[in-house]
């Protein structure tokens, strides 16, 4: 396990853990959110294959719909 800041609070995750399998970790739907990782957006195709290291920062935002 390592730790890593999301939208500025502590949250554990397991090692080698990737940004999709956060996403899925945080029950978030990939399709509704964009995420920077240590101040770089990191765009969707890319977020299987980039890994999270201890410390990183993590900022998620989510798009919500209505009117």
């Amino acid at each position: 396990m390592m730790e890593i800041l999301v939208n500025g609070e502590r949250q554990s995750t397991l090692d080698g853990q990737t940004i999709l399998g956060l996403l899925e970790q945080l029950q978030l739907e990939p399709a509704r959110v964009a995420v920077e990782l240590d101040r770089r957006i990191v765009k969707q195709p890319e977020w299987p294959g980039t890994v999270l290291r201890p410390g990183a920062q993590v900022e998620i935002v989510q798009f919500v719909g209505g009117g």
